[in-house]
């Protein structure tokens, strides 16, 4: 990590599921910029290491244990950082879940739970800390959607539901407050690799399992021809977040190495 620009100095980072793959490697690009940055997960363990990562580096981070299904949790997150840092700046609302499966297959347990996360967690997430950007009198709220909530995928129907939902609730949430000074705005990642797909064992139909080998079997199915990395999405999101879009709201931005081109 690097802590030779500072475009975000002094500015507050709260990024939800920042214990590992999009959710840190945006934390740690945040924090070489010169933001303060907190960072929420369910794994201690990983989360205290994304945070001993950046400390090393320069910079200024604190892990808060959180699963943000819970309603106690939201609110104790935000009192947890307002009451350390002062405020928030920028919400990056990144915790999430996939479960693969049609209509048929997605029983009702894995249904709530998908929406739990993946929508009612952004949308609560976001109500309480809009309160705190008003009274700031500014404010950038990035949702984590996918590009699969724009053209959908095959056997991932509450996924693909629950991501479409999230770009529509931020095109709502960004007329809302438009004229508060306060933008949002949603990411749209494609397939990009992350330590789960290794886990959920998605590249086991590659025999031998070598993971460069896999992604590049997988990334020839893409027209740009690989996945993605996560840092290519953290980017997207500084973006969004940065001056330089102070002019974009409501919007979705897709990383997806043109798979919605299709």
């Amino acid at each position: 990590m690097h802590t030779s620009s500072n475009h975000f100095d002094g500015e507050i980072v709260l990024i939800t599921g920042g214990t590992s793959g999009i959710g840190e490697a945006t934390a740690i690009q945040f924090a070489s910029e010169g933001a303060k940055v907190a960072i929420t997960g369910r794994r201690i363990s990983k989360g205290e290491e994304v945070v001993r990562k950046i400390k090393e580096a320069g910079g200024d981070a604190i892990y808060i244990n959180a699963d943000h299904v819970k309603l106690d949790d939201c609110q104790q997150v935000i009192s947890a950082v307002t009451d350390y840092y002062g405020r928030i700046d920028i919400l990056f609302n990144n915790a999430g879940v996939v479960i693969q499966g049609s209509a048929e297959e997605t029983t009702e347990e894995e249904w709530q739970n998908v929406m739990a996360l993946n929508v009612t967690a952004v949308w609560r997430m976001s109500k309480l800390v809009l309160p705190h950007m008003r009274k700031n009198g500014k404010g950038v709220i990035i949702n984590n959607a996918s590009d699969w909530g724009i053209v959908g995928g095959k056997d991932a129907v509450a996924y693909c539901t629950s991501k479409g939902a999230v770009i529509q609730m931020t095109k709502a949430m960004a007329l809302d407050h438009a004229r508060e000074n306060i933008r949002i705005n949603a990411v749209c990642p494609g397939d990009t690799y992350v330590q789960r797909w290794v886990d959920k064992g998605y590249f086991n139909n590659y025999d031998p399992v070598d993971e460069d080998i896999a992604k590049k079997e997988y990334g020839k199915e893409i027209p740009i021809g690989r996945v993605g990395e996560v840092d290519e999405i953290a980017r997207a999101v500084i973006f969004l977040a940065s001056d330089d879009a102070s002019y974009i709201t409501g919007t979705t931005l897709v990383v997806d190495g043109g798979n919605t081109a299709m």
